[in-house]
């Protein structure tokens, strides 16, 4: 089929196209004026997600944030609480028709989900066709202008109050739950520093109090000592060695007796030198002196044994103050020990004192934080722009009705044409003979193949 066969068949069906179309509008018009009137009341709220949290701080925008708003408008919890608000479960019209719908199925609970999804039925939530924009609007349809409006804003108050309830019932829970866990802390905290403090009562040894730092040191001091004294003892056990030597000893040369008796000495053999130049040696006088010099010489060597032997004592002395050294270094070796194992183990018990005192304030913090979060009465969520009872309804549409009727009434109508037209096939034109007939064209006479009055176009034969 051409266009041209199609046009030519749009005009001999006119007056059935025509019929159609006039039905099609006639039966819209009618069926709009009859339809009762509903009106759409709107309520906008505003979603600061760029807030932050007046707790932590926190920006609380997140990815598909604003869809999860619309979600929770949506919600059963949120219709629920509109039915609350606007006193709709009391109504006896809304009862009755549940009875006729469902029979009085799930009692009063039933009743209430019911009666929350005819409201869902009605509301459209939509986010602000702007781009990036944090708005929402709230409709809801009803026969009643401040009906509508009444429940578009019980819709945006309940929804406010549902997601301040989100937010604070999660908080609360987690308040109980931390307000347990300190006390638990607390009393592991409580265990711990009684542990430390009996160990220190019991040992009379407290964490910090320098006492293991004050022995170590006064044990570091006996070491030094003893190590002072080793030496002095091997130095006194060489120099007994030397007691053939006796005169060459430190203690002999430097011990003012030896020195005074060896002054006197040279003094005698100076006079007896001197003598000796004079008188000869059995001279009284030589005699006396000799015997002067060799007693002398005799007390020189007493006193150089006296010092010889005192070395022997001061020996003896050493040692026996070395093994006292000792001793008390053992002692104090006992006692640092002892003090460092306590000291390990208060180090222990502190650890345990530092982890249940961290843990506690730990789990204090939260529950301070859980406490404040539980208690929050604001939200991030605003009425913009409550709804208002609307002056004109919104549904029946009659303009848009009319205009959608007219498109389908056309469309009806050219489809009835054709199956006319499939079922009863006419010659309305020279295609018709080329494409259907077979059937040479000769000619063709100016507007002949326009439909005349007391004429009918001829039947196409049927195909051989």
């Amino acid at each position: 089929m051409t266009f041209q066969q199609f046009l030519l068949i749009l005009k001999a069906r006119r007056w059935v196209i025509s019929a159609i179309l006039a039905g099609v509008v006639l039966l819209t018009l009618v069926i709009s004026l009859l339809l009762p009137k509903q009106y759409t009341a709107t309520a906008t709220v505003l979603v600061d997600m760029k807030t932050t949290d007046p707790l932590l701080g926190t920006p609380q925008a997140l990815q598909g944030y604003l869809a999860t708003q619309i979600d929770i408008i949506n919600s059963e919890r949120v219709a629920l609480r509109v039915i609350e608000a606007t006193g709709m479960d009391k109504a006896s019209s809304y009862r009755e028709e549940w009875r006729d719908v469902t029979g009085g199925e799930g009692g009063e609970s039933g009743f209430r989900i019911w009666l929350a999804n005819l409201l869902q039925k009605r509301l459209d939530v939509r986010p602000s066709t702007t781009r990036e924009s944090n708005v929402i609007s709230i409709s809801y349809q009803a026969p009643h202008p401040a009906f509508s409006a009444a429940v578009a804003n019980a819709f945006a108050q309940a929804y406010i109050n549902t997601n301040l309830e989100l937010k604070v019932d999660p908080a609360r829970q987690n308040k109980d739950w931390f307000d347990k866990q300190t006390k638990d802390v607390r009393d592991e905290l409580e265990t711990a520093q009684s542990k430390r403090s009996a160990y220190e009562q019991k040992y009379s040894v407290h964490a910090g109090d320098g006492r293991f730092d004050v022995e170590s040191s006064r044990l570091a001091d006996l070491n030094a000592q003893y190590t002072q004294a080793q030496a002095q003892d091997a130095e006194s056990i060489s120099r007994q060695s030397q007691v053939g030597s006796a005169e060459s000893l430190p203690e002999v040369i430097t011990n003012p007796g030896v020195a005074s008796l060896k002054t006197g000495l040279a003094q005698l053999e100076t006079q007896r030198g001197e003598l000796s130049e004079r008188l000869g040696p059995n001279h009284p006088q030589m005699r006396e002196l000799n015997e002067k010099i060799a007693e002398q010489r005799e007390h020189v060597a007493a006193e150089i044994q006296r010092v010889a032997k005192s070395l022997g004592t001061t020996s003896r002395i050493s040692k026996m103050r070395l093994e006292e050294m000792r001793k008390e270094i053992e002692k104090q070796e006992a006692r640092v020990f002892e003090l460092k194992k306590h000291r390990d183990q208060i180090a222990v018990l502190q650890r345990d004192v530092d982890n249940a005192q961290r843990a506690y304030d730990l789990v204090t913090q939260r529950f301070v934080q859980t406490n404040l979060e539980s208690q929050v009465t604001q939200t991030n969520i605003s009425i913009l722009t409550p709804a208002t009872p609307p002056l004109n309804h919104s549904s029946p549409k009659v303009v848009l009705n009319t205009i959608i009727a007219v498109f389908l009434g056309i469309l009806l109508g050219i489809g009835v044409a054709l199956l006319l037209e499939l079922s009863d096939q006419r010659v309305r034109g020279s295609e018709d003979l080329m494409q259907n007939m077979d059937i040479p064209l000769l000619g063709v006479i100016p507007g002949w193949d326009k439909p005349r009055s007391g004429f009918r176009t001829a039947r196409r034969p049927a195909a051989a």
